[in-house]
């Protein structure tokens, strides 16, 4: 009976403490893109949108982090991770539609190309789902060997 509620309060501690921990690197991510975003301001007046599309992105990807570190220690922490990673690709993809960006400024019109940074940063967020895809694996060979002497 002692046991049962022993183990009942290591699980309560163990949740309590990954609430806490997620809790906290959501509110650092949040204050860490408030920092950014005074510096990118500015940048608001000209390109109207980039507000919305930050905080959504934002949004998202402290939910996602949120609930894979609050199921930190089971496989469903690194399929919300590599959700996460995913989220980021499709996102970048969806948000600079094709990295091309042209603007008109009276009679001068200006065209940017970013499409190679944005290959770079999309095999960055690839490089993030084969990382969490080798810790599930990992974690699952953890798992069938079960616990060493």
């Amino acid at each position: 009976m002692a046991e049962n509620a022993n183990k009942r309060n290591l699980l309560v501690r163990s949740i309590v403490w990954r609430a806490i921990k997620a809790a906290v690197k959501a509110v650092l991510f949040y204050a860490i893109y408030l920092l950014i975003w005074s510096f990118l301001v500015p940048i608001s007046e000209y390109v109207p949108a980039i507000q919305q599309i930050a905080e959504t992105f934002v949004a998202v990807y402290i939910v996602l982090m949120m609930i894979g570190e609050f199921t930190s220690g089971t496989i469903y922490a690194q399929a919300f991770n590599v959700a996460r990673a995913l989220f980021v690709i499709a996102y970048l993809l969806m948000s600079v539609q094709g990295g091309v960006f042209s603007m008109s400024f009276g009679g001068v019109s200006l065209m940017v190309d970013l499409s190679f940074l944005m290959v770079f940063a999309m095999l960055l967020g690839l490089l993030g789902v084969a990382r969490s895809i080798m810790q599930a694996i990992n974690y699952l060979a953890q798992k069938a060997e079960g616990p060493s002497i």
